[in-house]
């Protein structure tokens, strides 16, 4: 006689699909890459600091679809409006996010240039990444170290250059500009550039310091015043004195004439 076995009435557990965080990769391959795009991260993330729906973010893996952890992207630089920035994010998987970037820019180079211009372009422009930029600091292989390209359609289309240099990003409002191997960023009313944010501090620390030596000097000029206001007084005070000692000397003066003139009258 056999024994039946009973088989467990358990449903399979299917295990969760990970979506890794970091391929070991690094963030770029040179110093002029990673000095670029840190830069360039922090003045823009600085620049909307007082924004909660602006994200602005880099070398993160951006998931696409959702079950197919293969289909991801990490970009040098993304910007992504209507998100909230206060949540702290590993991935941006844009299923759970209900968005996608606005804008990207790889800051390429001759071992990334086939990706950064195919694949990822690709699929930055079949998710709806309105501009895309590549910035080749280095000047390795774009005919021009700046390229722009705007969605249009389903296609991207090159932007004109601006005419002040760079290109003008309507996402971002700002005019972005190659100098040296860095990314500048350019406000379109003011027309100055836009601060990263040790050059803010700089700014703001050497304008308290000249708010601190005017105010010093306001201090010293005030107090030189009012010594001269004393001084002054106390030269008012004495020549009334003066004036009193004069005024009493003329009066006994004047009383001593007459007394004499009294005297010789009678002598006469």
């Amino acid at each position: 006689m056999s024994l039946r076995i009973p088989t467990s009435s358990r449903p399979e557990v299917t295990p969760p699909i990970v979506y890794p965080e970091s391929d070991g990769e690094p963030l770029a391959e040179t110093e002029v890459h990673i000095l670029a795009i840190i830069d360039f991260i922090a003045t823009l993330r600085f620049h909307y600091r007082s924004r909660r729906d602006i994200y602005v973010i880099g070398n993160m893996f951006l998931y696409y679809e959702e079950g197919n952890p293969r289909a991801r992207k990490a970009p040098d630089l993304m910007v992504v409006k209507g998100v909230d920035t206060s949540e702290p994010r590993w991935v941006f998987k844009v299923w759970e996010e209900k968005a996608v970037p606005c804008l990207i820019i790889e800051f390429t180079s001759k071992s990334t240039c086939e990706e950064d211009q195919g694949d990822k372009k690709a699929v930055y422009a079949r998710l709806g990444v309105r501009e895309y930029f590549l910035f080749d600091p280095l000047h390795e292989y774009l005919d021009q170290p700046f390229e722009g390209y705007r969605l249009i359609g389903q296609e991207y289309v090159p932007m004109e250059a601006a005419s002040a240099g760079g290109i003008i990003s309507e996402e971002l409002g700002l005019r972005l500009l190659p100098e040296g191997g860095l990314l500048r960023l350019y406000d379109l009313k003011k027309g100055t550039r836009v601060l990263a944010p040790q050059e803010w501090y700089d700014v703001a620390r050497k304008a308290q310091e000249q708010a601190r030596q005017e105010l010093e000097r306001a201090e010293k000029a005030e107090l030189f015043a009012q010594q001269e206001q004393q001084r002054a007084e106390k030269e008012k005070q004495r020549a009334e004195k003066e004036k009193q000692r004069a005024d009493t000397a003329e009066a006994e003066a004047a009383r001593l004439r007459a007394s004499l003139e009294k005297l010789q009258r009678k002598k006469d």
